[in-house]
């Protein structure tokens, strides 16, 4: 049975409210729903401005290809890249979601959805041509929060050559 179907975890949607779960510790019930939150509306929407509702001001964050960013800006930097290549880059569900009692910590797996339409100009200027191919890619969060109920650190995870081989040029 996939964690999704388990039931005692929900999976949630951009369309839909925030799962409620009775045993769940309302601290981390409220991390939660500010994560879903900010996956599908400050992320999915570009809405910088309110990511300092979910990451504190000095955030350091982990990329998958092992280079990190320290605060706010230099996080939105990163972010904007995948809309230069796929404007309709967005995530609408997280299929699996959950964190420690005290909810210090959280786990969020997603999809990455969009369709590579413009030319990605890769860090060391190589231009890369679009294939008009779409995308469906998983990755996950673990985040840990503060006391103030916002990211202090973060780790992204996603596999950089699947979404190469599923735009197309990859192998």
């Amino acid at each position: 049975m996939a964690a999704s179907d388990q039931g005692s975890w929900p999976a949630s949607k951009v369309s839909a409210p925030t799962p409620k779960v009775a045993s769940m510790p309302a601290a981390l019930a409220k991390n939660l729903a500010n994560f879903d939150d900010l996956d599908f509306h400050v992320y999915t929407g570009q809405q910088w401005e309110n990511l300092h509702k979910s990451h504190a001001q000095d955030i350091v964050v982990h990329y998958p290809d092992g280079h990190t960013t320290k605060g706010i800006p230099d996080h939105i930097k990163e972010l904007k890249f995948m809309w230069t290549f796929a404007p309709d880059n967005r995530i609408t569900e997280h299929p699996v979601r959950f964190g420690t009692a005290d909810a210090e910590w959280t786990a969020v797996m997603g999809f990455l959805d969009g369709t590579f339409t413009k030319p990605m100009v890769l860090a060391d200027g190589t231009v890369i041509q679009p294939t008009g191919k779409g995308y469906h890619l998983p990755m996950a969060t673990l985040g840990h929060w503060n006391k103030q109920g916002v990211m202090g650190e973060e780790y992204l995870f996603w596999d950089n050559a699947t979404l190469m081989k599923q735009i197309g040029v990859g192998k």
